[in-house]
């Protein structure tokens, strides 16, 4: 279908006009989003797509659409996702330590996010209990139920593909534990690194756990010959991720990743690192003699909410020109600002 001349700009307005009529009280800036996706979906039609392709964009959307109305509703509380192999046995160490750092973490305050199935998926919930675990159930041929633990709990959602799963594991974490695993494992645990390490995730910790030992230095010793030492990754990458020595330690690992450091974000080009308590201006000498080099002109500095910031008014922020890379020693810089008296 050949697309005419100016009938782009014919949608755009249509679709204006009927969001203007069927949610007026909108915010103007989030109905020219949805104008722009809605576009983007009746332009579709004009691309030559196939039936396929336009199913597979609108089940996405479904998909996350019924996340975010979970997830909504737990705006606030701080939530942990948890991988590992949907095949550990229920008396295996790695099955003991999944659950027994769930239950550590809810104990914190925190809620669980893992797939919804067996193995150290079902430990992640019996941990943490049915009432702070969230389920991200996949559909697949010879795996189409929930574990006993979460399944028919409204905080269950299900997908039909692995990259609507994988976003929101990854959009309402904050903090990733992984047990050991397969492929699958494999694949996300690699995925959350690569999001960081590239900057398109929020900068999170990622602890490794296991309940026998073995497995994790194994990891470790591949990615240091392999990768670390060929120059694929740097050293400072390797501070993305950290082994823990077992269940409770993982969990200190993640309450002190957030002693000071509470969230961060863009505001136009100034990243701002939000601070749960305040540094002194001494310390934040200390910290750009020695970081200096994630700065791309100026310092850092210490202010209030930034014009445009409508969220944790009350923290300090710690806030500066970002080079946009080394996103490993951002998280060593992290790991200065919560260690600081």
């Amino acid at each position: 279908m050949t697309m005419k001349p100016g009938n782009n700009e014919r949608i755009r307005l249509e679709l204006e006009t009927m969001l203007d009529r069927l949610v007026p009280e909108a915010p103007q800036d989030q109905r020219n989003y949805i104008s722009d996706a809605l576009r983007s979906a009746v332009m579709l039609l004009h691309d030559g797509c196939d039936t396929g392709q336009i199913k597979l964009m609108s089940k996405a959307v479904k998909e996350m659409r019924r996340s975010w109305q979970v997830f909504n509703h737990y705006r606030g509380v701080r939530k942990v996702t948890i991988y590992g192999s949907a095949r550990t046995p229920e008396d295996h160490p790695d099955y003991a330590a999944a659950r027994d750092f769930g239950r550590f973490m809810a104990d914190e305050g925190w809620m669980a996010i893992t797939g919804a199935g067996d193995g150290i998926m079902k430990a992640g919930h019996e941990g943490p209990t049915r009432e702070s675990s969230f389920g991200l159930r996949i559909r697949l041929p010879f795996e189409t139920t929930a574990n006993e633990v979460i399944e028919g709990d409204p905080k269950l959602v299900s997908f039909r593909y692995f990259f609507t799963r994988k976003l929101m594991f990854m959009a309402h974490a904050d903090a990733v534990a992984v047990f050991p695993g397969g492929f699958g494992t494999m694949d996300e645990l690699f995925e959350a690194l690569t999001l960081i390490q590239t900057g398109k995730s929020n900068l999170i910790p990622i602890v490794l756990v296991e309940g026998m030992g073995g497995y994790w230095p194994t990891w470790s010793s591949f990615i240091k010959v392999e990768l670390q030492d060929k120059g694929f990754i740097s050293a400072e990458d390797q501070s993305l991720v950290y082994i823990a020595k077992d269940a409770d330690d993982a969990r200190k690992h993640i309450m002190t990743f957030y002693r000071r450091f509470h969230s961060c974000r863009y505001v136009g080009p100034t990243f701002v690192i939000r601070l749960s308590s305040p540094l002194t201006e001494d310390q934040v000498k200390g910290i750009n003699d020695e970081f200096g080099d994630v700065v791309d002109g100026g310092s850092m500095e210490l202010s209030g909410p930034l014009r445009g910031e409508t969220d944790h008014l009350d923290l300090q922020r710690l806030g500066f020109v970002h080079t946009r890379r080394d996103w490993g020693r951002m998280r060593q810089l992290v790991d200065r600002i919560n260690e600081l008296p």
